[in-house]
């Protein structure tokens, strides 16, 4: 989920937020991607972005819808982009423009959109509308209403994987000890990381739990400290969440927000000698942290959009919910900085590999624990509810359904976005977001 709107957030987190229905594309791949782009097509496509190529998110997706368009044949003047429209009654408006100027499809990429893209959906029928990282199309009862997502937090654990080999490295070759770096050692003898969050709800929780995880697998004695931003995109925010962090003692800090600003503050903390470096989301960000960046976490935008463009062109129905990931191409690192541990590459193309045979599980209930009791269960409510009014309203009504399946928790499988909220040991929240 992108974006959600201030007024739901607490409630979210409460109720393990809203749902969908069963994940998984019915769009045929290869073949019929082959067949849209040797076919003419008059579809029309609108694009509702709540940023613009200068925000990381945004520019993900527009890298891919371009991509994929050039993939199936589809033409500029067949794509309407609305840039920078906010999550309110202005994405109705936008919506109700590219309606107008007769879009056949029309995609927002905010988790704040959903609303105002189901209401515009509800008024026409025949156009089809997919709400990215949305949550509830599957109990909307609109045929016409669409989710979709990716499964970034199996590249979160990858990048995860990253970090923590180098934290080994560091450790094991005598570089980061409690004499050279003394606060970045807790009184058990753990490693401090960091990671800068957005806001405290799943997706967020998912993805640095991914990443705690994957950090873990091969570094086990290291402890987390998140801290919150309450903004998708705030430069200066970002960067004082990732020196406040690294003030007390982190050593790699994280992020899922959608600026450089935490990994432009890394690089300027190691360049001023303090041991620290950075693991980016969306874009590479060697650019601006050229030694301090190890990698970043990513979504490939393009596998989604070359599915859904081509069955839109095709005629052929549109999945309810669409969430994949290493199996199919659509989540991946960026590039290793050149700071990263060596073998670095050999192990992340290993679990990568094990990620896409299912070998390897990112919530494996044997590799955490909660309140030092192993998760055997963990129930998850599908309603969709409302909480303008202060109380929690079912606008619609979902099933609450079982996560935990065969020993691991069972991500973007119920719905497509992430519904992973549960707060493991060894990772510390901040009770305050950054101001």
């Amino acid at each position: 989920m992108k974006k959600m709107l201030g007024i739901l957030l607490a409630g979210a987190m409460m109720l393990s937020l809203a749902a969908c229905g069963s994940t998984g594309s019915e769009a045929a791949n290869g073949g019929s991607t082959a067949e849209a782009a040797g076919a003419s097509s008059d579809l029309k496509v609108g694009v509702i972005l709540i940023g613009d190529e200068t925000e990381g998110y945004s520019a993900a997706h527009i890298t891919g819808i371009k991509d994929a368009a050039a993939e199936v044949g589809l033409t500029d003047d067949q794509i309407i982009w609305k840039y920078k429209v906010p999550e309110g009654a202005e994405c109705s408006d936008a919506a109700e423009d590219l309606v107008g100027q007769g879009c056949d499809l029309i995609i927002s990429n905010s988790y704040g959109h959903q609303t105002y893209m189901v209401e515009t959906a509800e008024k026409y029928p025949d156009t089809t509308f997919v709400s990215m990282t949305g949550d509830f199309a599957a109990i909307s009862g609109l045929d016409n209403f669409k989710n979709a997502f990716t499964a970034v937090y199996q590249s979160r654990y990858v990048s995860g994987v990253v970090a923590g080999l180098k934290l080994q490295e560091l450790v094991e070759s005598g570089t980061l000890t409690p004499e050279t770096q003394p606060n970045s050692f807790d009184a058990d003898g753990n490693v401090k990381i960091g990671y800068v969050g957005a806001f405290p709800y799943a997706e967020v929780i998912s993805g640095y739990t991914a990443f705690y995880l994957g950090v873990k697998s091969v570094f086990p004695t290291v402890t987390m400290e998140v801290m919150y931003t309450n903004s998708w995109f705030d430069i200066d925010k970002e960067g004082a969440a990732a020196e406040a962090l690294i003030a007390n003692g982190s050593v790699i800090v994280g992020q899922h927000a959608d600026s450089t600003g935490a990994p432009a503050a890394t690089q300027r903390k190691k360049d001023d000698g303090v041991i620290c470096y950075s693991i980016g989301y969306n874009i590479d960000m060697l650019e601006t942290a050229p030694t301090a960046a190890l990698t970043s976490s990513t979504n490939v935008w393009k596998a989604y959009y070359a599915e859904l463009l081509t069955a839109a062109m095709n005629g052929e129905e549109i999945p309810t919910d669409w969430a994949k990931g290493y199996d199919d191409g659509a989540v991946a690192i960026t590039d290793l900085g050149p700071e990263c541990a060596e073998g670095t590459a050999e192990k992340v193309a290993e679990v990568e590999a094990a990620l896409k045979d299912g070998s390897l599980h990112v919530f494996d209930t044997a590799n955490f624990t909660v309140d030092g009791q192993t998760v055997t269960s963990a129930p998850i409510d599908l309603t969709y509810y409302d909480f303008s009014s202060g109380e929690a309203v079912a606008v619609y009504q979902g099933e609450t359904k079982e996560a935990i399946h065969d020993g691991y928790f069972d991500e973007s499988t119920l719905r497509s976005a992430p519904y992973f909220a549960l707060h493991i040991d060894g990772i510390v929240e901040d009770s305050e977001p950054v101001a």
